[in-house]
C-alpha cells in the first residue's frame, strides 16, 4: 500500500490524486490537505465568477474525491497545524500542490498606498476568499488603472465594468456586487510595458469586452504595428491582435454611448505610484519601445490619473519552513518536480504561474510516475491512520469532503435569484454550515 499526502486541493492537487488512482487503483491512499474548509483552490476563488463553464471542471474533481482511497482533509494548515517533516514521516510521498497564491510586488515607490491591490487580493475579494473578503476597495473615484497584459488584467477590467444585470448566472459574492453597483468609475486603463504583439491575452477573453453593456474597449490606432507583421504571429496571438485592431476601429459615436472606457495603454512602463493623504492618485509611466522583445525606456514620462490600482503582474508560491525555495522564480526549488527524498511539487508550485487549468493534468500524471519510480510499492508508513492519530492528539477540527457537500448545499440554498450559490466568505461560517 502506498500512502500519498497532497498539500493543496486545487486543480494540480486533484489531477495528481486522479493520476494516483489510475496508476495504483486500490493500492493507494491519498489525503488531500487544504487550509480552508472548502476544496478546489483557484477554481473557487481565482476563476472569474462570470466564467461558470470553466468552474465546471470541479465536477471532474468530485468524481476523484468520491473514491474511498482519496480523502479531503480541510481546515488543516500545513506548516502550523502539522509540519512538512511530520507528514514525510507518515506518508511515502508528500506532494506540494499549493499553487502560487501571493502577488508579485511592483518593487517601486507608492505600492503601499491605499487602494492599491495585487490581483490575488482583488480577485479574492470579489470571489469571496476568506483572506480577502474584508478588502473593501474604494470604487468612488473615476479612474482605475490595471497593470498587466494578461487574462487576469482582462478579468479585473471586465468585472469592474459590468452592470449588476450582467452578473446574472455568476457566483460573484454579494459584498462585491453591492460595491460594484455603487462604483463611479469612468475609465479603466490597462497598462502594458510592451506592445500589441507581446500581449498574453487570449481571443475569448478579449472578445468579451465587445459585449459589455456600459463599457467599450479603445486602442489607439497609432500604436498598432503594420498589418502585414501579424502574419508572423502564432494563430492564437494573431486572433487577439485582430481583436485589438477591431477595438481601434470602433467609431467614436459608439464610445460616446458607453459610460465606461476601457483604454489599452501600450508601451507604458509604470515607474512609481503617486498619492495624496496616503491614497493613490496617479501612476507615473515611462514611454517604452520594444527591442529584441524587451521593453526599453525612452526617458519620456507621463502621469495617468488613478483612484484605484490593481496589479496583475504574476504570482509567487508561499514558502514553507523546511522546504527549499527559489526566491528569484517564486516557486519551490525542484528538479522536474523532485524537491527532496519523498517530497515533490506539482502545478504552479513546481513550474511557476504558467499554463492553463488543463496544463496541470499532465503535470500531475508525470509527478505520479516519478513517485512510482522512487517508492515502488510503498515503505510501510502509517499514512492516513497515523495522521488521524496526530490530529486527535492536537485537537484538529478536520473538514471532510462530505462536510464540504453540506457547506455547498447551504451556499446553494442561500443563492440570490439567478446565482448558482452565495459563498460563505469566512471560515467560521463554512464550518458552522457543515452541520452535525
Amino acid at each position: 500500500m502506498r500512502h500519498i499526502a497532497i498539500i493543496g486541493s486545487g486543480p494540480a492537487g486533484y489531477y495528481t490524486a486522479e493520476a494516483a488512482q489510475k496508476k495504483w487503483g486500490e493500492e493507494v491512499r491519498v489525503d488531500i490537505f487544504d487550509r480552508l474548509p472548502v476544496p478546489f483552490g483557484l477554481i473557487r476563488t481565482g476563476v472569474a465568477p462570470d466564467h461558470q463553464s470553466i468552474k465546471g471542471v470541479s465536477r471532474r474533481y468530485e468524481k476523484t474525491a468520491s473514491g474511498d482511497n482519496v480523502r479531503f482533509v480541510g481546515n488543516v494548515c500545513v506548516g502550523s497545524d502539522v509540519a512538512i517533516g511530520e507528514l514525510q514521516q507518515l506518508y511515502d510521498a508528500v506532494v506540494l500542490a499549493t499553487g502560487a497564491p501571493n502577488d508579485r510586488v511592483l518593487g517601486f515607490e507608492g505600492e503601499d498606498l491605499a487602494n492599491v491591490f495585487g490581483s490575488a487580493a482583488f480577485v479574492g475579494w470579489y470571489n469571496g476568499h476568506p483572506q480577502f473578503a474584508r478588502l473593501d476597495p474604494d470604487l468612488s473615484g473615476r479612474h482605475a488603472v490595471v497593470i498587466g497584459m494578461g487574462n487576469v488584467a482582462l478579468d479585473v477590467a471586465r468585472i469592474l465594468s459590468k452592470t449588476q444585470g450582467e452578473f446574472a448566472g455568476s457566483d460573484i459574492v454579494l459584498h462585491a456586487l453591492d460595491a460594484l453597483e455603487e462604483s463611479n468609475l469612468e475609465t479603466i486603463t490597462i497598462l502594458g510595458r510592451r506592445g500589441p504583439h507581446q500581449i498574453m491575452m487570449t481571443p475569448k477573453e478579449l472578445g468579451e469586452l465587445m459585449q459589455l453593456e456600459r463599457a467599450s474597449p479603445h486602442v489607439d490606432p497609432e500604436v498598432l504595428p503594420p498589418l502585414e507583421d501579424d502574419a508572423l504571429l502564432e494563430p492564437g496571438l494573431r486572433k487577439s491582435v485582430t481583436l485589438l485592431r477591431d477595438f481601434a476601429a470602433i467609431p467614436q459615436s459608439i464610445h460616446g454611448e458607453k459610460s465606461i472606457a476601457i483604454d489599452f495603454a501600450f508601451f507604458a512602463s509604470p515607474v512609481r505610484l503617486l498619492g495624496d493623504d496616503g491614497k493613490v492618485t496617479a501612476v507615473e509611466v515611462e514611454r517604452t519601445e520594444v527591442k529584441a522583445g524587451r521593453a526599453v525606456g525612452t526617458g519620456e514620462f507621463t502621469r495617468l490619473p488613478a483612484d484605484l490600482v490593481v496589479t496583475c503582474i504574476g504570482y509567487r508560491t508561499s514558502p514553507i519552513e523546511g522546504v527549499p525555495y527559489d526566491e528569484r522564480a517564486g516557486k519551490f526549488a525542484n528538479d522536474e518536480g523532485r524537491i527532496l527524498p519523498g517530497l515533490y511539487c506539482v502545478g504552479w508550485a513546481r513550474r511557476g504561474p504558467s499554463g492553463t487549468i488543463g496544463t496541470n493534468r499532465p503535470d500531475g500524471f508525470a509527478i505520479v510516475d516519478l513517485i512510482d519510480d522512487d517508492i515502488g510499492s510503498g515503505n510501510r508508513k502509517r499514512g492516513r491512520e497515523g495522521f488521524d492519530e496526530l490530529a486527535r492528539d492536537r485537537g484538529l477540527d478536520i473538514v471532510t469532503f462530505r462536510d464540504w457537500q453540506e457547506i455547498e448545499k447551504a451556499e446553494i440554498a442561500a443563492a440570490r435569484d439567478g446565482s448558482p450559490r452565495e459563498k460563505f466568505v469566512d471560515v467560521e461560517s463554512m464550518i458552522a454550515a457543515r452541520g452535525g
